[in-house]
């Protein structure tokens, strides 16, 4: 995977423009296109995407009857997810359920599309895999090596300094959730004490940085004290960080820690 350039850190302004300039997939081509960084761009639109599925998703199942009446007189479904502005694939499931497939039979269709009973339908079936960006195949396997891509960036870091830690597969089972690097011993992170540090494949935009902050990074300064976010691919200027959480992006790789004394 391709590195963003150091220094990701943006303005609100300049983020909330990308983030609404990417509506389908093909703005991220576009964008791409005009210099910003692809993974950058495509971390932000899977955000947005999954933020609208949240918000739509009983609207758009609520016409299911309706797509696939639709879709039986030939529409295909891709165009169909065009038409109301929802993931392809989400909305050929609601189609597939709709007509009496089961959630198990639809996803064999989308991991496996030469068992579709017509060569048309295989067709539809790959299509929509390719436009699917984010509930794809495809797009679940891009997600996860961009997180082991994140994972072994902070190993880098930490390992280049000969500072000791635990992964979160080490304390697996000893603690309710734990961080992808938990330090041997408390470090100085520009002057600040840290006991851990969490890797973010993503852009911390304020949505983000918020859910990350309740789910987990709040958790972990009860558990363990105060510790470092790192978004690989950027994050906004002027995130508002709870008392014990620092927040860097790729630009961290600059940074050196220091151990901590009493």
């Amino acid at each position: 995977m391709q590195e963003p350039e150091k220094g990701n850190s943006m303005k609100y302004q300049d983020y909330r423009s990308i983030y609404n300039s990417l509506n389908t997939s093909k703005d991220i081509d576009k964008l791409t296109a005009k210099g910003y960084d692809n993974e950058l761009l495509v971390s932000v639109f899977t955000q947005k995407t999954t933020r609208e599925v949240k918000k739509r998703f009983y609207i758009v199942k609520q016409n299911a009857c309706r797509m696939l009446r639709e879709w039986k007189k030939g529409r295909t479904l891709l165009s169909i997810s065009e038409k109301w502005r929802f993931p392809p694939i989400l909305t050929a499931m609601f189609i597939f359920i709709e007509d009496g497939a089961s959630r198990k039979e639809f996803w064999e269709y989308i991991r496996e599309p030469e068992k579709a009973c017509s060569d048309e339908l295989r067709e539809e079936i790959k299509e929509i895999r390719n436009a699917d960006l984010v509930y794809s195949p495809e797009g679940n396997e891009r997600q996860r090596q961009r997180g082991l891509w994140g994972e072994s960036k902070l190993h880098e870091w930490l390992d280049g300094q000969e500072i000791t830690y635990r992964t979160e597969e080490d304390l697996r089972g000893v603690y309710e959730k734990t961080p992808d690097a938990l330090l041997d011993k408390p470090m100085l992170y520009r002057g600040k004490k840290i006991n851990w540090v969490e890797s973010k494949a993503s852009f911390g935009d304020n949505t983000e940085f918020k859910f990350n902050s309740k789910k987990q990074l709040i958790p972990y300064t009860k558990l363990f004290g105060p510790g470092l976010v790192v978004y690989w691919l950027g994050c906004l200027d002027d995130l508002e960080e709870p008392e014990g959480i620092y927040v860097n992006d790729i630009s961290v790789m600059d940074d050196k820690l220091e151990y901590f004394t009493e």
